[in-house]
C-alpha cells in the first residue's frame, strides 16, 4: 500500500488545486464588457435632491407603458423640481410627489391609467430562475427585470429598489405623481397591485439612509421635515456632456449565468455552507455607470 500511495500523492501538482471560487462581486467586478449592454437615456430619470445626491432610475416601459409615458411627460414638464420626499417608512418604501398636485397636466397625460399590473409573457425573454418562488408558480427574469408568473402572464416583482406609482383605494390606478421605491425586504405582497415602472440603479442609498418619518405608514409629520427634490429630469434631454453611461448586466451572457449560479452556491471562501438556493429578490440584475 504504501508503494502506491506514495506516486499518487506525489503526482498532484501545486497547480492542480482547485482555486477559490469567485463571489458574486467579483464575477461582476471581472466581467467582460460583453457582458453589459446600455440602458438608453430616454429610459433614464435622474433625481437630484436638495443636498445634491443624485438617484438614477431606469424606467420599463414593457410593464407600464401609460404610467412610465405619464411620468416621462411630467419629467418633461419639470413638475418634479422642487418637489419633496414625503415618506420614509422603515423596511417598506420612500415616497415622494411632485410639487403642485393641483397644477395643471401636461398635454398626453392620462389621468386614469389602466390597471399595468401585469402582462402577457410572450414578447419577453424569460429565463426562470430555477427555484421556486413563495408568491409566483414560476419566478424569473425578463428581458433583465426579476418577475413573477402564472405561465401565462408575467408582473414585476417588488424587490429592492423597484420603483412604483401611489395609488388611492381601488379601482385608482395612481397617475404618476406620487412614486415609491422599496427600501428594504421585499413586500412581494404588493405585486400584481401597483404599477411597477422602473428601479433604481445608481444611487439608492441616497434614498435608503434617509430619517424615518414619525407618522402613520412612516409618513413625515411636519412638512419642515420634507426631503426637497432639487430635480428630476430624463437623461435625454441633459446635454450629452453630462450624460453618463448606464448599464446592465446581458442576462445571456456567460457572466451573467456565473453570477446566478454563485448567488445561489455559494463557495467563495468565507461559506461554511452554501444555501444552494435563492430567492428572486436576492439575484438583483448588476448595473454599473460609466464616464
Amino acid at each position: 500500500m504504501r508503494f502506491l500511495l506514495a506516486p499518487i500523492v506525489l503526482s498532484f501538482p501545486i497547480t492542480a488545486v482547485a482555486a477559490p471560487a469567485l463571489s458574486p462581486a467579483e464575477i461582476v467586478e471581472q466581467a467582460p464588457d460583453a457582458a453589459w449592454q446600455n440602458v438608453s437615456p430616454d429610459r433614464l430619470l435622474i433625481m437630484k435632491l436638495g443636498n445634491g445626491a443624485r438617484v438614477v432610475i431606469e424606467l420599463a416601459p414593457e410593464f407600464a407603458p401609460v404610467h412610465v409615458a405619464n411620468v416621462v411627460r411630467l419629467a418633461h414638464a419639470h413638475a418634479w423640481d422642487d418637489g419633496a420626499i414625503i415618506r420614509v417608512q422603515d423596511n417598506y418604501v420612500v415616497q415622494w410627489r411632485v410639487k403642485d398636485e393641483t397644477a395643471s397636466l401636461p398635454a398626453g397625460f392620462v389621468s386614469h391609467p389602466p390597471a399595468e399590473y401585469e402582462r402577457p409573457l410572450s414578447g419577453l425573454d424569460y429565463k426562470p430562475l430555477g427555484f421556486s418562488d413563495a408568491y409566483a408558480a414560476k419566478a424569473g427574469i425578463a428581458s433583465g427585470w426579476p418577475v413573477g408568473s402564472d405561465g401565462t402572464q408575467i408582473w414585476p416583482a417588488h424587490c429592492y429598489g423597484a420603483v412604483g406609482v401611489g395609488r388611492d383605494m381601488p379601482p385608482d390606478t395612481g397617475d404618476g405623481r406620487e412614486l415609491y421605491v422599496v427600501n428594504g425586504e421585499a413586500p412581494r405582497q404588493l405585486d400584481r397591485n401597483l404599477a411597477v415602472i422602473g428601479r433604481v440603479v445608481v444611487g439608492l442609498e441616497h434614498l435608503s439612509a434617509l430619517p424615518r418619518g414619525t407618522g402613520p405608514l412612516g409618513f413625515y409629520t411636519d412638512a419642515h421635515q420634507n426631503i426637497p427634490i432639487q430635480s428630476v429630469t430624463l437623461a435625454a434631454d441633459l446635454p450629452s456632456a453630462l450624460q453618463k453611461r448606464v448599464q446592465v448586466m446581458r442576462m445571456d451572457s456567460p457572466s451573467f449565468r456565473a453570477y446566478l449560479a454563485a448567488r445561489a452556491g455559494r463557495r467563495d471562501p468565507f461559506f461554511v455552507r452554501s444555501a444552494q438556493g435563492v430567492t428572486l429578490c436576492n439575484v438583483p440584475v448588476p448595473a454599473r455607470e460609466r464616464e
